[in-house]
């Protein structure tokens, strides 16, 4: 880090060019997620050098007991909704960049507000910094080239088909589909993917 480097947004976009990707770490009812700690592992040591802390303040919570029942009888739960500041502050200058932030969280009677809290951080910073979680981050050491990236088959079609609606999932909008194709602000693997399932939607 340079030593003229003052002020938190030119600091935070350091962090923004440093991590640029974090593959999928851990597997639970059969989702892919990068963990909290993996997230963590790569921002804290440069927040540490730029001299910047994350504030964590919880502005309320709503518990709700949720009662349903699973292969082995009833069971209970908390559904905890808790909402928070987070607070970017550059201790050299005192700047600070506050943002408000929602999660859920439903585990045991203790666990709740944990869930939550854990849940919250871990997505504040992967959405903040804009850090993708595909199969084929830059972190991960199995990604493929972009010219690799998998063309439709029978056999994967069902696949690409997911990637897509994944992908749909998170923009939104089918228009943005349409404006990421065109100006390619997309992986390739991401582009075969929306294809095939704009051919579905059309046919």
């Amino acid at each position: 880090m340079e030593k003229e480097l003052k002020g938190v947004y030119p600091k935070l976009q350091i962090i923004q060019e440093k991590v640029l990707g974090l593959g999928k770490d851990k597997q639970g009812f059969g989702f892919k997620y990068v963990t909290g700690s993996k997230v963590l592992d790569h921002i804290k040591p440069i927040m540490n050098e730029l001299h910047i802390i994350l504030k964590q303040e919880i502005l309320s919570i709503e518990n709700v007991r949720q009662d349903y029942q699973t292969k082995n009888g009833a069971k209970s739960e908390i559904l905890s909704k808790v909402m928070m500041r987070f607070t970017w502050i550059d201790t050299e200058t005192g700047e600070k960049d506050e943002n408000l932030f929602g999660a859920n969280g439903q585990n045991d009677w203790d666990k709740g507000v944990g869930s939550a809290l854990t849940y919250a951080e871990r997505y504040f910073l992967l959405k903040y910094f804009h850090i993708n979680t595909d199969e084929d981050d830059i972190d991960n050491p199995e990604r493929k080239p972009e010219n690799e990236a998998a063309q439709p088959t029978e056999d994967n079609r069902p696949w690409l088909v997911d990637k897509g609606f994944k992908y749909l999932q998170d923009q939104g909008s089918y228009a943005e589909i349409n404006e990421a194709l065109e100006n390619r602000k997309m992986k390739a693997a991401q582009a075969v993917a929306l294809k095939e399932l704009l051919k579905l939607k059309t046919a």
